[in-house]
C-alpha cells in the first residue's frame, strides 16, 4: 500500500481570518524526530492571539498551522530516536509556535524530545488537554517555586493553568486555596482546594482568615495585570510569587518589604529557542505518572469538535463560554 504523500490541515491565512482546511504535503521526520499521526489538538487562548495576529512573542507569521498541545500515536521514527517506535501513543507541546507546525493537521514531524507517552487512563482527547496547562504549571510551581508538603500555595485564578497548579500541589503534600468566582466553587472543592470568592473577600480578609495574617508561602498568578498586584500583597515574608502572565508594570514595594521573591515562566521558549526541550519531555513523563496515579485530571468542556468545525471552538474560546479545556479531534486519524 503505498504511503500517504498528503494530509488535512488546518491553516490560518491571515490576521483574524477563519481556519481553512488545506491539503498539504505530509511532513517527513528529520533527524531526533518522529512523525505523529494526531489524534487530537488542543485549543488555547494563545492559538487565536497568532490567528489575530496578536502575539509577537509566539513568533509564528501567517500563514500557519496553529495548536500547540496534541496527543497522537507515532507513525515513524527518524533517525537517531531511540525512545520511542511506531505505535506508540504520545503527547507533548510541540508546535504552533515559533514557525513549528502546529498540531491542527492529521501528521505533525515533532521533536523527540517533547513528547512523552500519554498516560494509560486518559484518552487521547483528554491527553491533549494537558501539555501547555501542564508544563506552565510544573515550571512555576516545581521548577521556579519548590513547592513542598505542609506549604499554604494561593492559586490566582482557578482556569486552565490554575486548576492544574492546584492539583500538582496537592500531589506534593501543599494545601491550595483558589481565589476565582463563585461558580467554580464546588468543582475547586471537589480537587481538594479550598475556593475564595474574588468579588466577596478582599485579598486582606482571605490572608488573616486562612494564614492568620501572615500571608502564603506561595503564590501562583495565571492572570496578569492586578492578579499580580494581589499576589504580592497575599505572599508572606520570605514568600515566593510565580506569574505566567507577569508582562505589565508593578510596583515592587510590597514584594520588596517582605523579603520575598519573584518568578516568570515564559512556557514558549524552548520551541522558540531549541534549549530546554528534554525538560519539557521530562516534566510530561512526571504528568503521565500523576496521572496515571489518579492525581491529575484535565477539566473539559463536553463539547466535540473535530477540523470541520474548529472554528467553533476558537469562537467559544474568544467569547469566554468555555467551561474547561476545548479540543479538537481529528477525524482523518
Amino acid at each position: 500500500m503505498p504511503v500517504q504523500s498528503t494530509m488535512k490541515a488546518l491553516l490560518a491565512e491571515s490576521p483574524n481570518s477563519p481556519l481553512r482546511i488545506a491539503d498539504l504535503q505530509r511532513p517527513v521526520p528529520g533527524e531526533a524526530q518522529v512523525l505523529v499521526r494526531i489524534k487530537a489538538s488542543g485549543v488555547n487562548p494563545l492559538d487565536l492571539k497568532i490567528r489575530a495576529g496578536n502575539a509577537a512573542h509566539a513568533r509564528h507569521p501567517l500563514p500557519a498551522i496553529v495548536g500547540i498541545d496534541m496527543a497522537g500515536v507515532v507513525e515513524e521514527v527518524g533517525i537517531g530516536v531511540s525512545g520511542f517506535r511506531r505505535g506508540d501513543a504520545v503527547y507533548g507541546m510541540t508546535g504552533g509556535v515559533g514557525g513549528v507546525q502546529g498540531s491542527l493537521a492529521d501528521f505533525a514531524a515533532v521533536d523527540a524530545a517533547l513528547l512523552a507517552p500519554k498516560p494509560q487512563n486518559l484518552s487521547m482527547r483528554e491527553a491533549a488537554a494537558l501539555p501547555l496547562i501542564s508544563i506552565t504549571a510544573w515550571e512555576g510551581l516545581v521548577d521556579r517555586a519548590g513547592v513542598r508538603a505542609g506549604q499554604k500555595l494561593l492559586v490566582i485564578g482557578g482556569g486552565g493553568v490554575g486548576h492544574i497548579v492546584a492539583q500538582i500541589a496537592k500531589a506534593a503534600g501543599a494545601k491550595a486555596y483558589v481565589v476565582d468566582g463563585a461558580s467554580k466553587a464546588d468543582y475547586l472543592a471537589g480537587l481538594g482546594a479550598t475556593p475564595i470568592d474574588r468579588d466577596a473577600e478582599a485579598v486582606e480578609n482571605y490572608v488573616a482568615k486562612h494564614t492568620g495574617g501572615k500571608g502564603f508561602d506561595l503564590v501562583y498568578d495565571t492572570v496578569g495585570g492586578q492578579g499580580l498586584d494581589t499576589a504580592f500583597r497575599a505572599v508572606s515574608q520570605f514568600g515566593h510569587v510565580v506569574s505566567c502572565l507577569g508582562w505589565g508594570s508593578h510596583a515592587l514595594a510590597p514584594l520588596s518589604f517582605k523579603a520575598a521573591t519573584y518568578s516568570g515562566v515564559f512556557t514558549l521558549l524552548p520551541l522558540l529557542t531549541g534549549e530546554g526541550r528534554a525538560h519539557h519531555g521530562e516534566i510530561m513523563r512526571e504528568m503521565t505518572k500523576l496521572a496515571e496515579a489518579g492525581k491529575v485530571m484535565p477539566k473539559l468542556d463536553p463539547r466535540r469538535f473535530t477540523l470541520a468545525d474548529a472554528n467553533e471552538a476558537h469562537q467559544l474560546i474568544d467569547d469566554r463560554q468555555a467551561d474547561g479545556k476545548l479540543v479538537v479531534e481529528i477525524e482523518g486519524s
